[in-house]
């Protein structure tokens, strides 16, 4: 029987000294983040909360949000973390859809969960989280008792970005995060001497499996960061001698423009990425310029979310890298069979990491996992050696006149011009080819070019089938919670709308 809740309690019996985490000035040690957690725990159970109540949790990355987490994994409960950035509606959605107990919401949230569509409509209890909840916590009791779960049980519901419609709950349980968490921390050698830079939202797979839980499993400190800034985030890894950062693609383009002439950035040892492809331009740039490898890897909320990764000393740039211990992927055609080596195909993955299910959906559940296999609607091809390579999702696959484009690789052709900063292909409607392809494009502080210029960039690298026909600059993308692109809400120009294709 495994509750997560454990690898807060071995660590604290390690190493209770030790800074956990860290925020500002404030540090908590392990031996103090056990109490803080275990009075949070009696608290919860003073509230009535039992093993298998769901409960949301709405917090950005600030110390109550460890506190809450293992409290409520203590107890048993099942916890439903939300964006703080959630409307109204959205958080409804999340509470009704999970049928959860409480909602603990952080006090910008409040409004929002407080508004006659949300919690009040749900039943749900809400208590507002502020900065002096730890400070609450002195009059709790506390509870360090932790409640047995089976490996089967709940331990979290993590809902889906909602690409395809209404967010679908992914249930992951005590086994599923335990061995992801911890093959994690033993593929990267995760210490107690880390110190892990926090600033992925943990209320995300990648945040709270790759870099809360791993770091609280290897007795390493936690730097948290709120709101991810790329300045003060290259000033943290300064203050606090930074070992390891983990981000998203859009968090390491932020980071390669920042001006790092008066910043000592030497302490970095290593550097993890996910969510999202890393173009190898970035990735070589980083690399180069803060003098630590970036390791990308691959998963999904519905994977714990580990299921790929390069490894120390054995990676390949623009991989995924290899499945992790204990899980299998192979490539699919859209008829379920294997595809030939070397061709593209559909991943499917199967292994310890594979969620339980969707919360309440059989019918989703059963359409996505099939004899055991979880397919995943990304698009990949594999090696000799074995390692994986993204090329698309499934749904973003671009069709022009029979031809399949994919968008990922136009995007590489684009990040090699010297005044891209971010891009995003995507596909347009067009009345005899099907689909146009066109490029969003952000420009790189000072840097000047035009669309006609970077259209012609990549004509002159692609097929004349892929390159982007509509092209235009945008002051910014749109992204997700962990700074992830979001293709979705890319608005074209009226005027291109208009226009036949170059």
């Amino acid at each position: 029987m495994t509750n997560l809740a454990h690898i807060l309690t071995e660590s604290a019996r390690r190493h209770p000294d030790r800074p956990a985490i860290r925020l500002d000035d404030i540090v908590v040690t392990y031996a103090e983040l056990y109490e803080l957690t275990a009075r949070a725990a009696g608290w919860l159970r003073a509230r009535g909360i039992e093993p298998g109540d769901r409960v949301g949790i709405a917090l950005p990355n600030v110390m109550a949000f460890p506190v809450l987490y293992y409290g409520l994994l203590r107890v048993g409960a099942t916890v439903v973390p939300m964006n703080p950035l959630l409307k109204s509606r959205e958080i409804e959605h999340h509470l009704r859809d999970s049928g959860a107990e409480l909602a603990l919401v952080w006090r910008t949230v409040a409004a929002e969960a407080e508004a006659e569509s949300a919690a009040a409509a749900t039943g749900t209890d809400l208590v507002v989280i502020d900065g002096e909840t730890l400070a609450a916590t002195a009059d709790w009791p506390s509870a360090p008792a932790v409640t047995a779960r089976d490996d089967a049980d709940t331990a979290v519901i993590l809902y889906t970005s909602g690409t395809t419609g209404t967010p679908k709950g992914a249930e992951l349980t005590h086994a599923n995060l335990y061995r992801n968490t911890t093959t994690f921390m033993d593929l990267f050698d995760f210490c107690q001497d880390d110190v892990v830079v926090g600033c992925l939202p943990f209320f995300h797979a990648f945040g709270q499996s790759n870099v809360l839980n791993a770091s609280i499993a290897a007795g390493a400190s936690v730097s948290l960061v709120p709101r991810f800034e790329a300045e003060a985030v290259v000033q943290l890894i300064e203050r606090h001698r930074v070992t390891v950062f983990a981000g998203v693609p859009t968090m390491y383009v932020g980071l390669l423009h920042t001006d790092l002439r008066e910043a000592d950035t030497s302490s970095l040892r290593m550097c993890v990425s996910g969510g999202a492809a890393l173009p190898i331009e970035v990735l070589n740039g980083f690399q180069g310029a803060f003098g630590a490898p970036i390791l990308e890897g691959y998963g999904l909320s519905e994977t714990s979310p580990t299921a790929t990764f390069n490894r120390i000393g054995g990676s390949k740039p623009g991989s995924i890298g290899l499945p992790i211990d204990g899980v299998e992927l192979k490539l699919v055609n859209r008829d379920g069979t294997a595809t030939p080596p070397g061709a593209v195909g559909e991943i499917v993955i199967r292994g310890h990491n594979v969620m339980k299910g969707y919360w309440k959906r059989p019918e989703a559940t059963a359409a996505a996992i099939v004899d055991g296999w979880f397919h995943t609607g990304d698009m990949a091809t594999c090696d000799d050696d074995g390692f994986y390579f993204i090329v698309d999702r499934k749904k973003d696959i671009i069709i022009r006149g029979g031809y399949n484009v994919y968008p990922r690789e136009i995007e590489e052709v684009l990040y090699e011009h010297p005044a891209v900063r971010e891009v995003a292909v995507i596909g347009m409607p067009h009345p005899t080819h099907g689909e146009e392809v066109a490029a969003a494009i952000t420009l790189r502080p000072g840097a000047q070019a035009t669309p006609d210029e970077l259209r012609n960039y990549v004509k002159t690298r692609v097929a004349a089938y892929k390159y982007p026909r509509h092209v235009w600059i945008a002051d910014k993308l749109p992204k997700g919670p962990t700074g992830k692109i979001l293709k979705r809400e890319i608005g074209v120009p009226a005027h291109l709308l208009e226009q036949p294709s170059v």
